[in-house]
Parts: C-alpha cells; sequence; structure tokens
C-alpha cells in the first residue's frame, strides 16, 4: 500500500486567509468571531458569527468567474489555489488522470438559492438565474476545483454534515493508498451564514446568544458555554502518494495514517448521549493505523460548544484512551474559528498538520471554567509547545456522521 502524505494546505476562515495568518492566529488564540454586519439581525437571537473578512472573489478569481460562483465555491477555489501553489505540483508533469478531487459541502449555495426565491416571489420565473442550479448544489465547489485543474481523476462531493471534511480527508487517503491515483484535492467549504440558517439554528436553539462579547461565545467544555457559533470558509489540503512526493523532492507537512468512520444510529440533529458513534470512529481510526491508543499525543477535537456534545466527545474519548485520556492534551479550534460546519474536518486538519510540523498546540480558549463533566486536559487560554508526533482530529454531523482521520509527523 502507498503512505500518504500533505504537501499543500489552503485556508480561507475567520482569522485569516492564508495559511501562515491563520496559523499565527490559531497559536496566539486569536478570536474571529464578530457581530454580523453583512444583513439585518436586529430581530435574531443571535447575532455573531465568524465571517470571513477581506475576501475578494473579483480580486482573487476575476469578476466575470467570481459572479458565476457562489461564495462557498469562491472559499473552495481560493483555498484550492493556495494549497496547489503551496505544494509547488506543476500540471504538465503530473498524470491527469490521476488527479482527483474530493471536497464537499454541507449546505452548498444557500446564498444563492434564497436569492433567486426572491427573485421568483418579486419578478416571476423569467428572472430567475438559469445558473442558479450549477451554483447551488452541493458538488459546485469540487466540480469548479476539477475544471480548474483538468483533474479527471476520481471527484467526490461526500455530504455528510460537519464531518465532511474529515470523509473527504479520509476517503481520499483510501483512494491514494490502495494506488487508484496519486494526488487529491481534499477538504470542505462552507458559506451558509444568512438570514435563513441563523433563524432556523437560532429556532433550534443551537447557537450561542453571547451577542455582547462575540469573542468569548464560543467556548467548549466550558461550564458556561450555551452553544456553538456558526462560521464560514474553506480547509483544502493536496494529499499524495509518499512516492510522488519523493519523486518530485517535495516538502511534506504530515503523513495521513489512519481513517475511520460511523454512525450513531441514534438522532437527526442529536448527538449520541454516551458518545458511541465517536468512540467506534476514532476506534476504527486507531484500527486504520495500525497503532494502540497510547501512540497518540494529541487530540483536536470536534468541540462545537453545546452541552450534550462537549460531554459526550470526552465520554468517548474516556471510553477509548481509558486512564490515558487525562494524560493526552485536547485541544479545540473551534473557540477561535466558530463552527465552520462542511469546512471544519478540513480546516481543523491543517490545524493538526501544523501542530505536528511546529511542535504547538494551539490553545482552547474562553475556557475559564470546565464542566465538571469535561475534566480532560483541553489546553486552556495559552498554546503549549511540545514535542508531539501523533494526533487525532474529530469530525461529526447532523444525521449522526462520525469520522476521524490520525496524522502522523512524517518521518522518512
Amino acid at each position: 500500500m502507498e503512505r500518504v502524505v500533505i504537501t499543500g494546505m489552503g485556508v480561507v476562515s475567520p482569522i485569516g486567509n492564508n495559511l501562515q495568518t491563520f496559523w499565527n492566529n490559531l497559536i496566539n488564540g486569536e478570536s474571529g468571531i464578530s457581530s454580523i454586519d453583512t444583513f439585518d439581525v436586529s430581530t435574531h437571537k443571535t447575532k455573531i458569527a465568524g465571517i470571513v473578512k477581506d475576501f475578494n472573489a473579483n480580486e482573487i478569481l476575476g469578476k466575470k468567474e467570481a459572479r458565476q460562483l457562489d461564495r462557498f465555491s469562491q472559499f473552495a477555489l481560493a483555498a484550492a489555489e493556495q494549497a496547489w501553489t503551496d505544494s509547488k505540483l506543476d500540471l504538465d508533469r503530473i498524470d491527469i488522470e490521476r488527479l482527483g478531487v474530493y471536497v464537499g459541502s454541507g449546505i452548498g449555495g444557500l446564498e444563492t438559492l434564497i436569492e433567486n426565491i426572491d427573485i421568483l416571489r418579486q419578478k416571476g420565473p423569467r428572472r430567475v438565474s438559469p445558473t442558479l442550479v450549477p451554483a447551488m448544489i452541493s458538488n459546485a465547489a469540487a466540480a469548479q476545483i476539477s475544471i480548474k485543474w483538468n483533474a479527471m481523476g476520481p471527484s467526490m462531493s461526500p455530504v455528510s454534515a460537519c464531518a465532511i471534511g474529515n470523509t473527504a480527508i479520509g476517503e481520499a487517503f483510501r483512494i491514494i493508498r490502495s494506488g487508484e491515483v496519486d494526488v487529491v484535492f481534499a477538504g470542505g467549504t462552507e458559506a451558509a451564514i444568512t438570514d435563513l440558517s441563523i433563524a432556523s439554528f437560532g429556532n433550534a436553539t443551537a447557537l450561542s446568544t453571547k451577542n455582547d462579547d462575540p469573542t468569548k461565545a464560543s467556548r467548549p467544555f466550558d461550564q458556561d458555554r450555551d452553544g456553538f457559533v456558526m462560521s464560514e470558509g474553506a480547509g483544502i489540503l493536496i494529499l499524495e502518494s509518499l512516492s510522488h512526493a519523493l519523486s518530485r523532492e517535495a516538502k511534506i507537512y504530515a503523513e495521513i495514517i489512519g481513517y475511520g468512520a460511523s454512525s450513531d444510529a441514534h438522532h437527526i440533529v442529536a448527538t449520541h448521549p454516551e458518545g458511541r458513534g465517536a468512540y467506534l470512529a476514532m476506534r476504527s481510526a486507531l484500527k486504520n493505523a495500525n497503532i494502540s491508543p497510547e501512540d497518540i499525543d494529541v487530540i483536536s477535537a470536534h468541540a462545537t460548544s453545546t452541552k450534550v456534545g462537549d460531554i459526550s466527545e470526552t465520554m468517548a474519548i474516556k471510553q477509548l484512551f481509558g486512564k490515558q485520556a487525562y494524560q493526552i492534551p485536547v485541544t479545540a479550534n473551534k473557540s477561535m474559528i466558530g463552527h465552520m460546519l462542511g469546512a471544519a474536518g478540513g480546516v481543523e486538519a491543517i490545524g493538526l498538520a501544523m501542530s505536528l510540523k511546529e511542535g504547538i498546540i494551539p490553545p482552547t480558549i474562553n475556557l475559564e471554567h470546565s464542566d465538571p463533566l469535561c475534566d480532560l486536559d483541553y489546553v486552556p487560554t495559552v498554546a503549549r509547545q511540545v514535542n508531539i508526533n501523533t494526533g487525532l482530529s474529530n469530525s461529526f454531523g447532523f444525521g449522526g456522521h462520525n469520522a476521524a482521520i490520525i496524522l502522523k509527523k512524517y518521518e522518512k
């Protein structure tokens, strides 16, 4: 079987629209949560979100191309371009039939859909855009990346809700390891901060309402947490077979060694209260990597800042790791970037890869008073410099979809 490595990474996020800015802000504990200023939130329960700022699609993609794309595809293309440039791959020197794209989105082009529904109601069917469907479908981002890079290998847009990023990375890992392809764009993208989605999640009491202090709103594992903070962006990685990467003397961030997936089989939105599915996904990833629980040095938690979710993930970690669970640092990137839904797994995988490379674990900010049922080492407030070799990243989604990936510091 082929070994699989990460050779390029690209990020669009509330704490930075390039890898270095994102990483610097992540380890410095900078929050990207702010008041929503893109639409009127005066009548909403929740008035905050993790909004991508200083993103000029016309400048990055060109005015004509940007106009045809929903924001979630714009984010994906921008992050993919960064990752491709970072990898230093040359399209003229690779087999495009062995170049794949595994990029997903949980909600797709919601903004485009809403705009066209308004047009339909106000101006009639003749004014609805003929490009509505190709702009809003969830696979649009993967398709646009495939078209731009002439990637003729397998293309997939997994829809596993907030587990999408890890699902995409894990499935891409599988096809590279099998020898089917050489290189894959993998990750997730999301741009669903709209009037409609904030209203729906808000009415479901899923969102934080700490509107007066946005940077303190996302509080994974904290006793005072009151829901997640919706966010947007994209995280795209270039995965490559080690043999292909070595043949061109590529820079390598980390190696992917394991992937596990499971279902809660419990509820369409509520996580399994005992974290059964989360436990199964992590256990499967360890088995797939052929390592033991003792080999894990750090965990990047899903940790959305919901009451049940944080507790159930903690329970799952304890069940799998036993007493060792108290010795493993657990970090929650969402405390700073919010919950990027379908983009979360990709962005957090990038954070974990950088942690392994740099030997720094990002902090879980806003953790001031731990929930008594969340009693692990969550790296509160301040980043930690430590020698780490192997890390596990969790992503869980509505419908009970769970995906865990294991990354390792690259060794020849």
